[in-house]
């Protein structure tokens, strides 16, 4: 499946859950950008460059990152995906007007994927999830170290990865307030991107995001397989 799905969400509603199930099924690449830039932020080589410091600042706050940063490094890693013969599956990109359209100087990454996969192949999926449920969502989930896998945290008992064995942890971003904020700039700066991308004539697949993961996944897989 040699295609481009971005997956548009409020945090904690479960589009990184669904990307992976999508990966697994259609044998595509998983291009977690927030994860990709905390990893990022965090690193301590990268934390020689003084740009890398002001993201860091940016992330750690819960607002989002630079647009022009972003969108430079998502470009990046995705023109290697496509050069291998690869199609991917984005949660979390583009995030802000300028990362998806650009400006007078600046290609946006719409345009960008648009080029790379033909517009055919490009699918974006709405996953529609209450704030309030998105909220609790946050605060029972645990992520992997490892392999970033998220667990929630209903199952309390749960030390380790139930995939890999590696360790559970809270992610930085995971707190109320900060959750509160992403929450936000989802609604403020993501949202109108949908909007845009309508006019533009863009297929665009709304799924309610609250049933249990297997179910919202088969009703995914049954609106793009159309």
């Amino acid at each position: 499946m040699n295609k481009a799905i971005i997956m548009y969400a409020p945090p904690g509603a479960g589009k990184g859950t669904q990307a992976k199930l999508l990966v697994e099924k259609f044998h595509l690449v998983h291009f977690d950008t927030g994860a990709y830039i905390e990893n990022l932020v965090h690193d301590p080589v990268k934390l020689k460059s003084k740009t890398v410091q002001r993201e860091r600042r940016i992330y750690d706050t819960g607002t989002l990152n630079t647009p022009s940063w972003v969108l430079k490094i998502v470009k990046q890693h995705t023109k290697e995906i496509h050069d291998a013969g690869l199609g991917v599956v984005f949660s979390g990109s583009p995030r802000t007007m300028f990362e998806a359209f650009g400006d007078a100087k600046t290609e946006g990454f719409i345009s960008f994927l648009t080029r790379a996969y033909g517009k055919e192949n490009i699918i974006f999926i709405q996953l529609i999830v209450d704030a309030s449920k998105s909220v609790l969502r946050n605060n029972r989930r645990l992520v992997c170290s490892m392999c970033r896998s998220s667990v929630l945290g209903i199952y309390h008992h749960l030390k380790i990865c139930p995939s890999c064995g590696g360790k559970l942890v809270k992610r930085t971003l995971d707190n109320p307030e900060k959750h509160k904020m992403r929450i936000e700039q989802y609604i403020q700066r993501t949202k109108p991107i949908l909007q845009e991308l309508r006019r533009h004539g863009y297929r665009i697949v709304s799924i309610d995001g609250t049933p249990m993961p297997y179910a919202v996944f088969r009703n995914i897989v049954k609106k793009i397989s159309r």
